[in-house]
């Protein structure tokens, strides 16, 4: 009996030691470990309409530094974090293609994706411009940003006065509110972006009302300057 007893305590001993060295090889293998998002596991699905930028983007500074590489299998989401991985599928036709994102955008209401012209051109949608697609979040790649804050956009001009007169319409209902100047290819465009949200339904609830009181559209964004 105490010989069985023995056996039995020694097996139990190795099956112990076995999973701690397995952790152990694992921690000092120098592996990333996968990372995760409050809001964006992976696994996460969204569905709209994408659209495509090209030429007058190409060799731009995207939202993590990078230079714009219209060739490059890449995209721009409005919040998702820089540097997710999105498998991308045409609801229209089946084809899919898998992306990295690394820009911010679109700045245009009622579309949920900007892929690269290389993106657009796997989807087939070059030609229309525009597709209604699923997008799931398959994994990060490469160094992820920090989370910006939300902000909603409430305005886009070429006249800054224009801007300037909304942005102070909408600071009687939220006092943090700016004023950014961007160069596009149709020429500069001043962007009213009011608020600093840290989560999504903060964000959507004030653009909602934004909306309502202000009657114009509006959309959320994460600002990673």
């Amino acid at each position: 009996m105490l010989n069985g007893f023995h056996a039995c305590w020694s097996r139990s001993l190795v099956l112990l030691i076995v999973p701690i060295l397995v952790v152990s090889l694992a921690a000092c293998s120098g592996v990333p470990k996968p990372t995760y998002f409050p809001g964006y596991p992976v696994g996460f699905v969204e569905r709209g309409v994408a659209s495509w930028y090209g030429p007058g983007f190409h060799g731009n500074k995207t939202a993590n530094g990078e230079r714009y590489d219209m060739h490059q299998l890449t995209a721009a989401h409005r919040t998702l974090p820089l540097g997710s991985i999105a498998m991308v599928r045409s609801m229209t036709t089946g084809r899919q293609v898998t992306v990295r994102i690394n820009d911010r955008g679109p700045f245009a209401r009622g579309r949920v994706l900007d892929l690269s012209f290389a993106g657009a051109r796997a989807l087939g949608m070059t030609g229309i411009g525009t597709d209604q697609i699923e997008l799931r979040v398959v994994g990060y790649q490469g160094r992820t940003a920090d989370m910006g804050v939300l902000r909603v956009q409430v305005g886009s001009f070429s006249d800054r006065q224009n801007a300037f007169n909304l942005l102070e319409r909408a600071k009687h209902l939220y006092s943090v509110g700016r004023v950014q100047v961007v160069t596009l290819p149709e020429g500069t465009r001043y962007r009213v972006h009011i608020g600093q949200f840290s989560r999504e339904a903060q964000a959507e609830t004030a653009a909602s009302h934004l909306e309502s009181s202000l009657g114009l559209q509006a959309f959320v964004f994460r600002d990673d300057s």
